[in-house]
């Protein structure tokens, strides 16, 4: 477990940083540059064409990552139940990636900053979820009983642990597609959250999540290297979906989906500015943050992207901390 855990950082480090080595200048003679809406942070417009849809190059590597393994351990002869639970939670990512893939397309043909409708990715990612959730469920990977992190007691939803699972992962999701809104932030943070997972991994000795943490964290790792301040070059919802997916999808491989709540707070932070801005604004017609999401109100607030992609990192440290404890006791 251990050495696919490191071997897996290390394989899709490289595998990702090779293929944005090419992949960014293919992009650059394809004119697939991001689109910067005017209104902004003025100082953002200076990004406008950078390539976009990077997030291709780590969904490649942890793709490979994923087959290779189930390959060498079917091969070995492990019983293909004990796959399921990775090959499910990477399906998520997947479609959840290829949701983001035809959504940056669009946004790119078009030659704007809006692909799909909010309705028509809704429907889809609800979908994806409930498949998830169908698969899951039907070779007993998860039960109804929702497991509340400290308190350390399970009640049965019955029913409506669907309804609350498809809410949770269409919601992280989408939250952490906003978290994506300057230079190496949605990267960082979601590499700190596998790293959680990989403790989770090794705790409940379960290779496949290993192997899944190890991955995802590579592919971060990989990405950074091109996306750090100043980026050159963007994941789109391509990359930040498919981090959403895996993320809200490792907390249901432990069997605590609540663990993303606290160990991913700040992609529910994120959405919930959004929120805040939106209906606050429609009641008083004044903005109740600078701008939204609130990586962009700190921005406002004078703070630089590194200062804040450093904050939000050591934020979410600590919350992962939190999660390991509320694991432990």
């Amino acid at each position: 477990m251990y050495i696919s855990f490191a071997s897996s950082i290390a394989a899709v480090f490289i595998v990702t940083a090779v293929i944005l080595r090419f992949l960014i200048p293919k992009l650059k003679s394809l004119k697939m540059g991001q689109k910067i809406l005017d209104i902004g942070p003025r100082w953002h417009k200076s990004k406008e064409g950078t390539p976009t849809m990077g997030g291709i190059s780590f969904i490649i590597a942890i793709t490979l990552a994923v087959a290779v393994y189930v390959m060498v351990e079917l091969t070995l002869g492990s019983d293909i139940n004990e796959l399921l639970p990775l090959v499910f939670t990477f399906g998520l990512a997947l479609l959840n990636g290829l949701i983001g893939i035809f959504d940056d397309s669009v946004k790119l043909t078009k030659k704007q900053n809006e692909g799909l409708s909010a309705s028509q990715k809704l429907i889809l990612q609800i979908l994806v979820a409930a498949i998830y959730l169908a698969g899951m469920g039907i070779f007993g990977f998860i039960s109804t009983t929702l497991y509340i992190p400290f308190v350390g007691v399970g009640i049965d939803l019955g029913i409506f642990y669907y309804i609350f699972a498809i809410v949770l992962i269409v919601g992280i999701v989408n939250s952490a597609n906003l978290t994506d809104g300057i230079d190496g932030l949605v990267s960082s943070v979601s590499l700190i959250i596998m790293a959680f997972f990989a403790f989770c991994a090794f705790r409940l000795e379960d290779s496949g999540l290993a192997l899944l943490s190890g991955a995802a964290m590579g592919g971060c790792f990989g990405f950074l290297v091109y996306n750090a301040h100043p980026a050159r070059v963007f994941m789109g919802d391509t990359g930040s979906l498919f981090l959403g997916g895996i993320t809200v999808g490792a907390a249901f491989m432990i069997g605590s989906p609540l663990i993303i709540v606290i160990a991913g707070l700040i992609f529910i932070i994120e959405a919930m500015s959004d929120i805040i801005q939106v209906l606050y604004y429609k009641k008083t017609k004044k903005r109740f943050f600078k701008m939204a999401p609130i990586h962009h109100h700190f921005e406002k607030c004078g703070w630089s992207e590194v200062k804040v992609v450093t904050a939000f990192s050591m934020f979410t440290f600590v919350m992962c901390l939190i999660a390991v404890v509320s694991i432990i006791i």
